[in-house]
This record gives structure tokens, sequence and C-alpha cells, in this order.
């Protein structure tokens, strides 16, 4: 029987990278084993050798991101991070890329204090479709961007700065990390870009238990060359971990349409509130990227993420995200449950104040992870929050 093309994505979460087994079990079973047997030298009696190089719960997990990502080859490795070191390890040395300044706080870390010492230069935009045609050199080999990004998210024309990008130099890789849209809102790949990233540990895995990461590519060359460091380096996730994390995609379109319509309703009451400077989502009509949302993401949902400037300064930041009793002041997003953090003294932490600050990382930005408890009641958290916070 089998996946048709045109089955839908709550369909094929639930269904791709699944197979049923010799025993017949619907779900599949975690293989722990580290080797497999041969026939005679180098004759596997399977698809497998060495769990290093690939496992069945990975190579299904992989195939059911790809699928996802609208893409055909996906790849799985111990954490967000490993991947994006993984895409930029492939580049040569001496070579140049261009990233977007709003940009995950690790990102910005592995750029400018590894990807440097190995020979690959960055320079950093907030503002890709104005500077990309300055800043794109002849060694430019890579274009990174988010969108949404993190922690005040923008939302970038990924298919705008793919144009631009292809037109300058067509071997130039377009890499557009997805974690904050999940595969659910939005897919890369359909509008010009050449690999899609995520941290798995967010929104796919969905469950706060993992740490992974995944990429999705439509391009053999790449997959060929990335599957080689996967196996080369050997930064890949257990067994078990690509199988919860395959598990937790299976719902990661209920999950998200929760979380987003959800966020909604939480942006608009921060939007509403005097005790607020300002509110950063998608979803809004008022945000300044709202276009780029309704052709970009589908049926023009934000996202479970949100940011907002609470007046009272770095103060009143930490004296809100003390005072939730839901939302629960910890690193990481995308999970079931409803987290927060200040950027400026966590996530964002270690990049220098002035680079934050023209990303518009403040001391009193606030990041919300809306999880999917009752929304009436997440709301009420943020009122009693914002009462205690500004409180005299």
């Amino acid at each position: 029987m089998g996946l048709r093309e045109s089955d839908k994505f709550g369909t094929l979460a639930i269904h791709a990278g699944t197979h049923i087994d010799i025993h017949g079990s619907v779900i599949e079973p975690i293989s722990l084993s580290t080797t497999y047997k041969q026939s005679s030298p180098a004759e596997p009696l399977g698809a497998y050798e060495y769990s290093r190089s690939s496992n069945p719960n990975r190579k299904n997990f992989e195939d059911a991101v790809a699928a996802l990502e609208k893409g055909k080859y996906g790849l799985a490795f111990s954490s967000g991070s490993a991947t994006t070191a993984i895409v930029v390890q492939s580049l040569p040395q001496g070579s140049h890329a261009v990233s977007i300044g709003d940009v995950y706080g690790g990102t910005h870390r592995y750029f400018t204090q590894v990807a440097n010492n190995h020979g690959v230069d960055t320079d950093f935009t907030n503002n890709l479709i104005e500077d990309l045609p300055k800043l794109i050199k002849d060694n430019t080999k890579l274009v990174w961007l988010e969108s949404p990004t993190n922690p005040t998210l923008k939302v970038t024309d990924i298919k705008l700065v793919s144009e631009i990008v292809k037109t300058i130099n067509k071997d130039i890789l377009v890499v557009v990390d997805n974690t904050f849209s999940s595969p659910y809102l939005c897919n890369p790949l359909t509008l010009g870009a050449d690999i899609v990233v995520h941290s798995a540990t967010k929104y796919i895995n969905g469950h706060s238990d993992v740490v992974l990461g995944v990429l999705a590519t439509n391009n053999e060359a790449i997959y060929e060359r990335l599957q080689f460091l996967q196996n080369a380096v050997g930064a890949i996730p257990s067994p078990f971990d690509s199988w919860l994390a395959h598990r937790g995609l299976k719902t990661l379109h209920l999950r998200v349409t929760q979380a987003a319509l959800s966020a909604t309703k939480i942006a608009e009451l921060l939007s509403a509130s005097d005790k607020v400077i300002a509110v950063n989502y998608p979803g809004l009509p008022t945000h300044p990227d709202y276009e780029i949302v309704k052709k970009q993401h589908r049926d023009a949902l934000g996202g479970g993420m949100i940011s907002f400037r609470i007046k009272g300064g770095a103060e009143a930041a930490a004296k809100f995200s003390s005072s939730t009793r839901l939302f629960t002041l910890a690193e990481s997003l995308g999970g079931i449950e409803s987290l927060l953090e200040v950027p400026a003294v966590m996530t964002h932490g270690g990049i220098p104040k002035e680079h934050r600050e023209a990303s518009g990382v403040y001391d009193d930005l606030i990041r919300l992870s809306v999880g999917i408890e009752d929304v009436d009641d997440l709301l009420q958290d943020i009122k009693e929050a914002l009462e205690a916070a500004t409180a005299k």
C-alpha cells in the first residue's frame, strides 16, 4: 500500500519513515545493536553495517523529517549545534559566510568562536534583503538565516533571499534554520533553500526529553558530503533518542497548531497591556513582516514563540520570570509545557551587548515558548505575573 504523493501533513507525520517489522510491530522497535551480521566479508545481510554509519531508528527518523520538509534526504545529528557545525565544517578553508544578525546565541558563538578558527569568516546583518549584494564576496559559500529569528521573531522572505543569492552565485548555499516554524508551518526547501536545519530538541521532538538535530535537502551532492561528515565526525544521536524524536514528530501538527492558537491570544493580551513596551509575534497583523507570514506560513499561523519588552527594565524582566505559575523559567522551547526566559542573560548572554541590542535583544526582553496547556490558564498566569513584576 504505502504513502501517496497526495497524502497531507498529518498522514505523513504518522506514517512516513514507519515500517512494519518481521513481527508485525505497529510501532517500530528500538534497535540498540551497534553492529550487524554479514554473510561474507563486506557483504551485510541488510542495509546496515555499523550504527555510527547508520541505524534503523535514525534512518526512519531522517526519512520522516525529509518527507515533512518536502526533501529527498535527511540526516540526524547529536544536537542542533552539531548540525550547524557539520554544515559549516563542509565549507572549504578560506570560505566566507553571511548570517542574519538576530540569530540563536549558539549559532553566533559557532560562527565567531569556532568557524573562524578553521578558516571560515562570517559577516552578520539584520537586513539580508538589502545587504546581501554588498556582503557577498568571491569566496562566499553560505548564507545562513533563521525565520522567525531567535528571539525577536523577525520573518525573512526566504524565497526572495534565495533568488538574490542564486542570481549572484548559484553555488552559494542557502541554509535556513527552521526550528521556530517547524516543518508544519514552513518548508524552506520549497522556497529555494538548499538545506533546512532544525534543533529537533524543540518542536520536532516536542517533549523536552531529547537533545537532537536534523537537516533535510533535495541536493544529492550536498547530502553525500554531509553524510560523509556525519559518519566521519560521529556526531550522531542514539537509537533511543531517534526513536523518541520520531514518536514526537507524529503529533507535531497537533502541538504546533494548539501552541500557535494560544500564542495568538497571549500576544493580543500583551499588546493591550500598559505594562508592556513592545510585542514580537509574527501571527499579529500588526507585525511588520505579517505579509510575509501570510504567504510563507501555513494558514498564516505565527507559531508558539513570543517575545516582549516589559516596562521596568531588567529588574522587571527578572521579577516577571520568577512570578509565573505555569510558565517555567528555563532555556529551550517547543515542548508541550510552557517555558520562558530572559535572552540577554540566558540564551544570548554570550553575545556582546552592543551586538544583541542592535538586533533588538534588550535587557528587558522576555521570550515565551507557549505550550499546549489550557489557554485560559496561561492567560491568567501572564496577567498575574505582569501585575507582580510591575507592582510598586
